[in-house]
């Protein structure tokens, strides 16, 4: 945020709580704001902005809802964000293609998927009953790769242990790893539309 005490009170006024209250950090400020549906995210500002190279792709953060929390998020989210809803794929009616359940390990079933876009990066939702079999809901990011077989042999071999997958859904693959220290990721290769 280029003003974090401006971006708190926008976070609040879109409809989000906030759980840690702004705090200098060493290279900046942060605060911790909690979306309608118990999304939390951090909010900070930093002293001297950092200087990286561009991302190749820019991550996903990976959110889980029920049906029943998904309509309060969604507009406080957007609202604070700015963003826009890039597709949504429903499980039932609209006349849309639901998304594949397999991609969340649930075999046989569909569920609601939501891809949203915004310059606070982008954000994937996915709308169950609320029972995931392990690994997910465990991650918080998912990663666009290149090459998804070269991404996870280079894992692996950084230590990295294969939870799920890889997976093939339409035109995606995707696979679900945790690095030491139990960083738990998905990577894919490729989109579902």
């Amino acid at each position: 945020m280029t003003d974090l005490d401006k971006g708190v009170r926008a976070a609040r006024a879109s409809g989000a709580q906030v759980v840690v209250a702004q705090f200098d950090d060493p290279i900046g400020r942060d605060a911790a704001v909690q979306f309608p549906g118990g999304i939390d995210a951090q909010l900070y500002w930093h002293t001297t902005p950092p200087s990286y190279p561009a991302l190749e792709s820019v991550p996903d953060n990976r959110i889980y809802l029920t049906s029943d929390s998904v309509g309060p998020f969604l507009g406080a989210y957007l609202r604070f964000t700015g963003g826009r809803i890039v597709s949504d794929r429903r499980a039932a009616g609209g006349g849309r293609r639901a998304a594949d359940g397999g991609q969340l390990g649930l075999d046989g079933r569909t569920h609601r998927r939501i891809a949203i876009r915004s310059a606070f990066g982008n954000t994937v939702v996915s709308v169950t009953d609320g029972h995931l079999p392990y690994p997910f809901g465990r991650e918080v990011t998912g990663y666009a790769v290149r090459d998804l077989a070269a991404t996870l042999s280079r894992a692996e071999a950084a230590g990295a242990e294969m939870l799920w997958g890889p997976y093939a859904s339409g035109g995606r693959r995707s696979a679900m790893v945790q690095f030491p220290g139990g960083y738990v990721a998905e990577l894919h290769q490729g989109s579902d539309g």
